[in-house]
C-alpha cells in the first residue's frame, strides 16, 4: 500500500493512494469515523487496521485526485527527532574524506546523528535557503525506514517484523554550520531542513532487505546514483544496533545515509541555491519534489 498525508480544504488527512497513484482515498471514507487522524495514529494501530485496509481495494477514480491536494509529509510531526546515519555509503565516504584531505575510512560501527525538526517539509513545498545564516546549503537523498512497532534489544532475525514502511528523504545540511560547529546537529536541523514523501510504501510492497535504485538531480541534472543494496550497514543492523540498551517507537523515522554526489563533493562545490528544484527519487516508492526559496 501507498500512503500519505495531504491537505484538503484546509484540512490535514491520511489517505490510502488508488491503484493508478492518480488520487487518494481519505481513511475516513474507507473505515469510518473512528479511522485515524495522522499517520502516527495509523501506524500505532496498524495490527487492527491494516488487515482491514489490505482488503479495500482503492480503484482509479474512487478518490480525490492528487492534482487537487497538497501533498505534506508522511509524518509531518515526528514525535521524536529523525534519526540518521551518517557516511553509511561506500563512495560518500570517499568524497568526504577528499574534502579534507584525509585517507578514506570505512566506519567500523553506525555513525548516528540525529535532526530536530520543525515541520518535516512535503513533496512541492518549498525549503527554505536560509540567507545570512548559511551559504553552504545541500541536498543528502536518502532511503527512510519506518518502524512500526516498539522494539528494545531487536535481534537481527526479527527486524523485519518491526518495519512498517519506506519513505524518501532529504537530509538537507548547512555545510558551512556543519564544520563551524565541529558537530553535525546544529547544520541539520535549520527549519525546513528536512523533506519526506511522497509516500510512505508499505514494508510488504518491497522485497527485503531493499536493493531499490535511488537518485538526485537538481534542476534535472543528475547529481547522485547508486543503489540502496550499498549501504555500509544495511537496515538489519542498523535498527538491531540502534535498539541496543533504548526503546524505538511506531512511526519513528531512520534515514539511512545518503550515496556520493553531494554538493560538497564537487569542484568548485555546488551548493544549493534559490530557485534550484531538487528531485530525489528511489525505485518503487517515488520522487520527491523541493523547490529551494
Amino acid at each position: 500500500m501507498r500512503l500519505t498525508t495531504f491537505s484538503y480544504l484546509g484540512q490535514e488527512q491520511v489517505g490510502l493512494v488508488t491503484q493508478d497513484q492518480s488520487g487518494v482515498v481519505p481513511l475516513k471514507r474507507l473505515l469510518g469515523v473512528d479511522a485515524p487522524g495522522t499517520m502516527i495514529e495509523l501506524i500505532e494501530q496498524w495490527s487492527d487496521l491494516g488487515p482491514r485496509l489490505q482488503t479495500t481495494s482503492v480503484f482509479p477514480g474512487t478518490g480525490l485526485s492528487l492534482a487537487d491536494v497538497g501533498l505534506l509529509a508522511p509524518i509531518p510531526h515526528p514525535r521524536r527527532n529523525i534519526i540518521c546515519l551518517g557516511r553509511n555509503y561506500r563512495d560518500h565516504v570517499a568524497e568526504a574524506a577528499a574534502l579534507g584531505g584525509q585517507t578514506s575510512g570505512i566506519p567500523t560501527a553506525p555513525v548516528y546523528f540525529s535532526k530536530m525538526i520543525d515541520r518535516v517539509r512535503g513533496s512541492t513545498e518549498s525549503v527554505p535557503i536560509h540567507k545570512g545564516v548559511t551559504d553552504m546549503l545541500d541536498y543528502e537523498a536518502e532511503l527512510a525506514v519506518i518502524i512500526g512497532k516498539a522494539g528494545h534489544d531487536i535481534d537481527p532475525g526479527s527486524v523485519p517484523e518491526y518495519v512498517f514502511g519506506y519513505s524518501i528523504l532529504n537530509d538537507i545540511t548547512a555545510r558551512d554550520l556543519q564544520k563551524k560547529h565541529e558537530q553535525w546537529f546544529k547544520g541539520k536541523s535549520l527549519d525546513g531542513g528536512c523533506a519526506m514523501g511522497p509516500v510512505i510504501v508499505t514494508a510488504d510492497e518491497v522485497a527485503y532487505p531493499p536493493a531499490l535504485g535511488i537518485r538526485c538531480t537538481v534542476n534535472g541534472e543528475l547529481r547522485q546514483e547508486s543503489v540502496t543494496s550499498e549501504l555500509i550497514f544495511g537496515i538489519t543492523e542498523i535498527v538491531s544496533d540502534f535498539s541496543k540498551g533504548l526503546t524505538l517507537l511506531p512511526s519513528d523515522v531512520i534515514s539511512t545515509g545518503t550515496p556520493a554526489g553531494v554538493g560538497m563533493g564537487f569542484r568548485p562545490f555546488r551548493w544549493l541555491k534559490a530557485g534550484d528544484v531538487v528531485d530525489c527519487s528511489i525505485e518503487r516508492i517515488g520522487t520527491l519534489t523541493n523547490r529551494i526559496e
